[in-house]
């Protein structure tokens, strides 16, 4: 009978290794298996460091000539499981920190069963054979000697270890990336073997480092950025924004060496694509910071602070004083992306001070949107939150615009790509606002990674009737669908055609029949001024407020005191009554006041023929007035007839009505 062994098998689960071990299994000639007996057994942690310590003494000593024959010599399948080996090592000799250290020592101490299993075991498994007590324990020399007293050698001690491995796992990384440059830029970087070389590098600034193996981390990606530009900047957006992402997490950092080395390899990242695109402009990591900042934000990682203002104060110094540079216009793109950063972080703060206050949220909101002008998905996502917001408060016309804008950022986006040809202009008839707000965006080859398609604009165009239809703007309806039916008809879709203009017939049966009755509350708006140093930046500050259909001049003036009451208290804010011009200078600065006057929309001679229907004379307006009444003698607003005289202000906004509920004024003209 002849005998056949099965070779032991070693799998792989995270940082557990399983060991299957199989006896031999006797089959006789026809093949049929007479017995199996198979055993599992498990290694223990400490042993999986005894065998990870062999490796990298092995790694550390072996000579470059010898390992580079050897990584010829490996398929692609096993040089991925070589460098997988190298991240289970950086992981398993991370350094916790000495706080932890301490925490597990109080965790030991304070739990006896716990305490026990500190001590090394004196027999094995029921059934197997009895382990050898591990010579590099993490339970017999770490755990033991928590227990009994952790001191500051001990926990230097593991630091110690923690940074040897990480530089002898740097120097075999860098020596990879330094002779294997043909394979690692292969479909300019965008291949499986440079994405885990790259998770290698970044898995350092993921994780606590000491303060010397970081410098040597900085300085390897100082390295990388120079052999690998096309990676970083032609090829996928994802290596450029992960680094990006972890290098601004340490201009945040503590230690001011780390903050310091993260702003020169942020900068030398500027700089890098900047020459890359023959010293046109750094689109690529201008986007990426960007996205980066809000990921950081939307995880609440607190970056308003002294710390990465510094650092962002650094960069824009590295670009004044660099020599090479300023003939160039990169000076002044580094001075815009560093601005926009700030806008950022400004508005992010101010939107916790005001989440009770609907029409501030909504306007840092917008402000925050327009600072993603060249970013699509993130300005897309600004413009959703400020449409759940608006829907929230009942301001379904504003929301309704939100989606607009969407759908024309997509649209723009679109038209980059040479797909839909018109881009945003395409909703000029829908708002004026729309091709100034959207004709912005930035073209990068990390935006093909955004997978916008004409489907996708299908879908925001449809959302775009539906919030139109709820908002009651059923007029605007026609021209969405012009948009929205030749897309029906490129795709012989003639079920949603013959959807789309029963849609379209229902909404014009709503038109007739509102215009024949006669009511169409379509909103109403105001004058509103703030006054004190309560308001800060809108001191002296004049807005168009649209409330929705007929609110009265006493409602909002009681929301308005209502809710700047709850922020400033309640004997704190006073309102003035009348429309006259105000002299801030005779106001009690001990006080808020807030100046609230109903307004009308205003038009042209010209505009009064043009604007027939209420929809019209309630859609994209840009003046509003108000009337005041004064004497000639100028000492009372009431006289006789002879005396009496009225005072027309038209009020000129910088955009239309658009959205938001609350526009600023830039031009007062006052007619007699």
């Amino acid at each position: 009978m002849s005998v056949q062994c099965k070779r032991v098998r070693t799998c792989f689960k995270n940082t557990e290794y399983s060991i299957r071990e199989c006896l031999p299994v006797c089959r006789s000639p026809s093949g049929v298996q007479l017995s199996q007996v198979i055993r599992y057994d498990k290694l223990n942690r400490d042993e999986v460091r005894d065998l990870l310590i062999c490796f990298l003494y092995i790694l550390e000593n072996i000579s470059a000539e010898l390992l580079l024959g050897w990584w010829q010599n490996c398929t692609e399948t096993e040089l991925l499981n070589f460098f997988k080996l190298l991240e289970l090592c950086l992981e398993n000799f991370r350094y916790p920190g000495k706080k932890s250290l301490f925490m597990r020592q109080a965790f030991v101490e304070n739990n006896p069963q716990q305490r026990a299993l500190t001590l090394p075991s004196r027999k094995g498994p029921p059934g197997g054979p009895i382990r050898a007590i591990s010579t590099y324990t993490e339970r017999t020399t770490v755990l033991t000697s928590i227990s009994e007293d952790v001191d500051s050698h001990t926990a230097l001690l593991m630091a110690n270890v923690s940074s040897e491995v990480g530089l002898i796992i740097l120097d075999t990384v860098t020596l990879f990336t330094s002779n294997f440059k043909a394979q690692l830029q292969l479909n300019n970087g965008d291949n499986t073997l440079m994405y885990r070389l790259y998770d290698i590098h970044l898995h350092y600034l993921q994780t606590g480092q000491s303060e010397t193996l970081t410098r040597h981390v900085f300085a390897t990606f100082r390295c990388f950025i120079n052999s690998y530009p096309e990676a970083l900047f032609e090829g996928s957006a994802q290596l450029c924004g992960s680094l990006i992402y972890e290098v601004l997490r340490s201009c945040n950092s503590k230690l001011q060496n780390s903050r310091a080395d993260a702003c020169a390899l942020l900068y030398l990242l500027m700089r890098s694509n900047f020459e890359y695109t023959g010293r046109k402009n750094f689109t690529r990591v201008h986007l990426q910071t960007i996205i980066s900042v809000s990921q950081l934000l939307g995880e609440e990682v607190p970056l308003n602070n002294a710390r990465f203002q510094e650092s962002l104060s650094n960069i824009n110094n590295y670009a004044n004083h660099d020599k090479a540079q300023q003939l160039t216009p990169f000076p002044g793109e580094v001075k815009d992306l560093t601005k926009r950063i700030r806008t950022v972080l400004m508005a992010t703060a101010q939107m916790k001070e005001h989440e009770s206050d609907p029409e501030m949220l909504v306007d840092l909101q917008y402000s925050l949107a327009n600072s993603y002008a060249s970013t699509p998905e993130l300005r897309r996502t600004w413009l959703e939150n400020m449409a759940r917001i608006h829907c929230k408060n009942g301001n379904l016309s504003e929301a309704a615009q939100c989606y607009v804008h969407v759908a024309a950022l997509v649209a723009e986006y679109l038209k980059r790509k040479e797909i839909f040809l018109d881009g945003c202009s395409a909703f000029r008839s829908i708002s004026p606002n729309i091709e100034l707000d959207e004709s912005n965006m930035k073209e990068d080859a990390g935006m093909d990674d955004i997978q916008y398609t004409e489907d996708t604009l299908l879908e925001k165009l449809e959302m775009c009737a539906y919030g139109l239809d709820q908002a009651e703007r059923w007029e605007m309806m026609g021209q969405v669908y012009r948009l929205i039916i030749p897309l029906y008809e490129k795709q012989r879709n003639f079920q949603a055609l013959a959807d789309a203009y029963q849609r379209l017939h229902v909404a014009y049966s709503k038109v007739v029949d509102v215009m024949r009755r006669g009511m169409r509350l379509l909103g109403t708006y105001f004058k509103v001024v703030f006054y004190g140093q309560y308001f800060e930046l809108d001191d002296g500050k004049e807005f168009i407020y649209k409330e929705p259909k007929v609110t009265s001049l006493s409602e909002i003036s009681e929301r308005l005191r209502n809710l700047y009451s709850e922020k400033y208290g309640q004997d704190t804010v006073k309102l003035i009554q009348d429309s006259n011009d105000v002299d801030a200078s005779e106001l009690d600065p001990k006080f808020a006041y807030i100046q609230i006057s109903f307004v009308t929309p205003f038009f042209k001679e010209q505009e009064t023929t043009e604007r027939l229907t209420d929809f019209e004379r309630n859609n994209n307006i840009r003046q509003f007035m108000y009337e005041t009444p004064f004497t000639l003698d100028g000492k009372k607003a009431h006289g006789s007839l002879a005396e009496q005289c009225k005072k027309r202000t038209i009020l000129t906004s910088k955009l239309a009505a658009i959205a938001r509920c609350s526009l600023p004024l830039l031009l007062d003209v006052a007619v007699v």
